[in-house]
């Protein structure tokens, strides 16, 4: 079998070529990356040692995808991931959605040519900010959690955000970007006879990530707690309370796999929810905490009550219908993932500035 990942030298790209690579056998792996981010010379190197062939081309540029090879599946981990993209001053708005919707009509209309599946690592990003904003929540400990009791809202369970819930803009010019991807990338495999899958992720996090606040948000706090950079809680009354889930991108490889081997079923839902769940979430403050227990105490600046344009209080994927339909569920516990991220900042003592974080 033949693979072309996109954003194959970023973390979830290099990641799933490597873990991919040693799942099975027979396996040929391309990659398409335009090196843009800081960082990504390093993965692209580990990766050519591994008889990776890497093109370098923009996903933006329908030119680039000419002289790629045929394949039978596509993977797309290429995005501007930040949900900030496009508003904050930073970053162009047009360039966002060129990365993340026109790169999707271009490898569209690649694997229309050559007949290959696709499988687009979407976010939980696509649902919607108010009721998102809204949900009723309660501190326990150092975190929120949800208000017992409470109503909870269509696509809200115990277990976190299901497929059920809200899409209604706004999302976000990020979260629209990819929402508008997921209904693009359906028609064309239902138009041009194609597979198509799409996989909603939570927070992916591990060692290696190159984190910024802006995203890959538990390796950027760890490796700035662990040399002493200042950090700052925004929003929700600067207390750090605001939680999210983490799921290694190496926890996806057997579904992906799934989904690879099933080329015909029309009656499994094509769209599912992934990510650590309820039992891998964690706030900000108790990430501070253990920060504290590995490296010793650093304190944090509470400046900034005030949350930022879609800042959220809890955020938990329920990944039910995944574990139902394909039997997958994550399998490294969040702890390890801490562990391995914190053993990686310990052995590379410049990250911050290799990731480009230093620059926000």
């Amino acid at each position: 079998m033949k693979l072309l990942i996109t954003g194959i030298c970023g973390f979830v790209g290099s990641t799933l070529a490597r873990y991919l690579l040693n799942a099975k056998s027979g396996l040929t792996i391309y990659g398409l990356d335009n090196l843009i981010r800081q960082g990504s010379e390093l993965n692209r190197s580990e990766l050519l040692k591994l008889g990776i062939k890497i093109f370098h081309g923009d996903i933006r540029i329908q030119s680039d995808f000419d002289t790629l090879p045929d394949v039978d599946w596509l993977i797309d981990a290429a995005a501007n991931p930040s949900v900030l993209a496009g508003v904050d001053g930073k970053t162009s708005s047009r360039q966002l959605i060129e990365h993340n919707l026109c790169g999707t009509i271009n490898m569209l209309e690649y694997c229309k040519r050559h007949q290959a599946g696709f499988i687009l690592i979407s976010t939980s990003r696509v649902y919607s900010i108010k009721p998102l904003s809204e949900v009723e929540v309660e501190v326990s400990g150092k975190s929120y959690r949800l208000k017992e009791n409470a109503a909870l809202t269509q696509g809200l369970t115990p277990l976190g955000v299901n497929e059920q819930f809200s899409t209604t803009p706004p999302l976000s010019l990020y979260g629209s970007t990819k929402f508008a991807s997921e209904i693009l990338a359906l028609e064309y495999g239902k138009m041009f006879n194609f597979p198509v899958w799409i996989n909603r992720c939570g927070v992916l996090a591990g060692a290696g990530q190159f984190g910024r606040p802006d995203q890959g948000i538990f390796a950027f706090w760890i490796n700035a707690y662990l040399r002493r950079s200042p950090l700052k809680y925004i929003g929700f009354g600067g207390h750090g309370y605001q939680v999210r889930d983490a799921l290694h991108p190496r926890d996806l490889i057997p579904l992906l796999l799934n989904q690879m081997a099933n080329t015909s079923s029309q009656d499994v839902p094509h769209i599912i929810n992934l990510g650590g769940g309820i039992t891998h979430a964690m706030s900000l403050a108790e990430i501070s905490e253990w920060c504290a227990d590995r490296f010793g105490w650093h304190e944090v600046v509470l400046s900034d009550p005030h949350p930022r344009q879609f800042d959220i209080p809890w955020m938990v994927m329920d990944y039910s219908m995944a574990r139902q339909i394909w039997d997958w569920q994550p399998q490294t516990p969040l702890q390890q993932i801490l562990t391995e991220i914190a053993e990686h900042a310990e052995k590379n003592p410049d990250w911050l500035q290799i990731s480009g974080a230093l620059l926000f």
